[in-house]
């Protein structure tokens, strides 16, 4: 069976509401999905629902910020709970964090003459379909930024003060994902989001209380996936995969891409 296991909704940073990833999720042959939004559960109910009344197998899910050692690491979560305070309350914390961080960004770009306004980002609303956060769509309506690209390239720099806010530690992130009832799985470590790539990272986590390992991401080269899997493998971790897809908010990445069949990934969820 087909699967895809990381794709984000409107509850983060997509642009698919439920029925549009339902939607999305049948006319590309999956059989088994999940939705894995940033620090968010709030779309997963409605489309547990949805994906039963389709005939699909759904996994609840969410992807959790977490830092070490100034890095930004990405922790799924996939057989959580949606309804556990613990993890309600990470989010929560992680979202306040993310919003803190939109305002200190446009405060240091308007201290570095960007013109740009406090007050009118204040007021400032956007319509989620649209993909993205407050900040980068207030300044793609202010023509001061094409994309998310752009954005990671030419403004989310060192260079303008700008960078992840410290969020909590892997250990806490997996251990409220374990309270969860769910497992805790490294997000796309072979990808250019850690830019020294796998072989710098892996060592660093090798001592956290981790599930597995994101081995099958759009962001990765077949060889470094061969790796990872074989990895986990030999060291008895779980194994997923996903597109990462947000909708047409990231246009490189494409539902069902890369290819994973479920004999390929490792969940105690799929082996039920």
């Amino acid at each position: 069976m087909r699967a895809d296991l990381h794709i984000h909704t409107t509850a983060s940073d997509g642009t698919w509401d439920p029925s549009q990833v339902v939607e999305a999720v049948c006319a590309a042959g999956i059989g088994v999905f999940a939705v894995s939004d940033h620090d968010s559960v709030a779309n997963v109910e409605e489309t547990k629902l949805l994906a039963a009344q389709a005939g699909l197998r759904f996994l609840p899910g969410v992807e959790l910020n977490s830092t070490k050692d100034g890095h930004n690491y990405h922790i799924l979560g996939y057989g959580i709970d949606s309804h556990n305070t613990a993890l309600l309350e990470l989010c929560r914390h992680n979202q306040r964090l993310l919003e803190q961080k939109d305002v200190d960004s446009v405060r240091n770009l308007i201290e570095r003459g960007w013109p740009l306004s406090m007050e009118e980002f204040a007021s400032y609303s956007y319509d989620p379909h649209r993909g993205g956060w407050k900040a980068l769509a207030y300044l793609q309506d202010k023509g001061l930024c094409t994309d998310v690209n752009d954005f990671f390239r030419r403004i989310f720099t060192a260079e303008n003060d700008l960078g992840f806010p410290d969020f909590p530690a892997i250990a806490e992130v997996v251990s409220v994902i374990h309270q969860s009832g769910g497992v805790a799985i490294c997000a796309h470590l072979a990808s250019d989001f850690h830019g020294a790539g796998m072989q710098e990272y892996l060592p660093r986590l090798v001592d956290e209380e981790l599930d597995g390992f994101e081995c099958y991401h759009s962001g990765h080269r077949a060889e470094d996936s061969r790796l990872l899997a074989h990895f986990c493998r030999r060291h008895k971790l779980y194994i997923s995969g996903g597109s990462d897809c947000h909708g047409s908010f990231v246009p490189s990445r494409h539902l069902g891409i890369p290819e994973i069949d479920t004999g390929m990934l490792y969940l105690p969820m799929l082996q039920q």
